[in-house]
């Protein structure tokens, strides 16, 4: 049986704050790998900025050579909105051997209630939730917390960052590069 993490997300841009959660999950559990799975259209979003294959290819230039890491479509195949619900059923169906973790970062914590049917989620998977030292999770025992050092990097201020002319910071060369080429986040 193999131990997957799971890590969805916009990716919008992906950048290298992501990878150091994933990984430090992948050691702190001893997990095989990690599955990233960009949302085609995510429920609790308004849209991403970039179009879904940019986002896919960003994300596939930002993990390669990470040998744990792989790219899931599963939720693009399906397009328009997707909920963790309908894709942890269906990994589940495809992959009945493998133990699968749900990763999340700390923000998302205390929001988990609010996720569509939460509680049948919550039967078929294990969250995990990545947090700063020190972190009490309080308000949700079924969420196993990871600990880390907080991440100074977010999608958002690197998009703020291109809007404003500005290099921005946490994205690796190759990444960098896509987005100056195809002129993304400018406006």
């Amino acid at each position: 049986m193999k131990k997957i993490g799971l890590f969805g997300g916009t990716f919008d841009p992906p950048h290298i704050g992501h990878i150091q959660l994933v990984k430090t999950v992948l050691e702190s559990l001893e997990l095989d790998e990690v599955w990233l799975i960009p949302t085609y259209t995510p429920p609790h979003k308004e849209g991403a900025r970039a179009d879904s294959q940019h986002r896919l290819n960003m994300l596939r230039l930002l993990i390669d050579g990470e040998d744990q890491l792989s790219i899931s479509t599963i939720e693009y195949k399906r397009e328009g909105k997707s909920y963790t619900l309908d894709t942890v059923k269906e990994l589940k169906k495809l992959y009945p051997k493998n133990q699968f973790y749900f990763i999340i970062g700390g923000d998302m914590i205390d929001y988990l209630p609010k996720w569509h049917r939460i509680d049948e989620l919550k039967q078929l998977i294990q969250f995990v939730g990545v947090q700063r030292k020190g972190y009490n999770n309080p308000n949700d025992q079924d969420v196993l917390i990871v600990e880390m050092p907080p991440i100074e990097v977010s999608s958002t201020d690197i998009r703020e960052n291109i809007k404003l002319g500005r290099v921005p910071v946490g994205l690796p060369d190759s990444v960098r590069e896509y987005i100056k080429e195809n002129h993304l986040y400018e406006d």
